[in-house]
């Protein structure tokens, strides 16, 4: 586990990446089912994760905040990544709430805990007095997580070409 605890949960624990983790990146996105509702809708290559690696890293310096990586805090097994990320598609720059968790690790809750703190973590740390979170129009799971913490529809955002659920969340 990396030395840099990001945030704690009951189940979960966020930490900042190291530079060789880009290989489990690359198998947390490495099915079509773990992609279909992201950009590209394809598996991950070795070389996008170490690029999203890289992303995340600078995001961080420039931000104060990224996409984490999600271990679980009893045995310290990574199960995901979570966090926020400037949007700038959104014209206004927004900070964007993103996750995405193991195959193996769904329908635990994990989404909606590491969700609901990373909302109240987020304005704690004063990092802006709203975010957003949009979802694939066929992810109803993300949908019902989103409306759970407390988010507010939102006009949907066309992202890819596809006029996405977008959500909001204000302080």
């Amino acid at each position: 586990m990396s030395d840099t605890i990001i945030l704690e949960t009951p189940r979960l624990v966020l930490t900042m990446w190291n530079r060789g983790d880009a290989e489990l990146i690359r198998q947390l996105h490495s099915t079509i089912e773990t992609t279909r509702y992201l950009s590209g809708a394809a598996p991950w290559t070795l070389e996008k994760a170490e690029e999203r690696l890289g992303g995340w890293f600078r995001e961080q310096a420039r931000d104060g905040t990224t996409k984490y990586k999600m271990l679980r805090r009893d045995d310290g097994r990574f199960i995901g990544r979570a966090g926020f990320s400037r949007f700038e598609e959104s014209g206004r720059g927004d900070f964007e709430l993103g996750y995405s968790i193991r195959r193996d690790a769904w329908g635990n809750g994990y989404a909606t805990e590491i969700a609901d703190a990373l909302a109240q973590w987020f304005f704690t740390r004063g990092f802006a007095r709203r975010f957003i979170a949009f979802t694939h129009p066929e992810n109803s799971a993300s949908q019902r997580v989103l409306r759970k913490i407390g988010m507010q529809d939102h006009p949907p955002m066309t992202i890819d070409g596809i006029l996405c659920p977008t959500f909001s969340m204000a302080r």
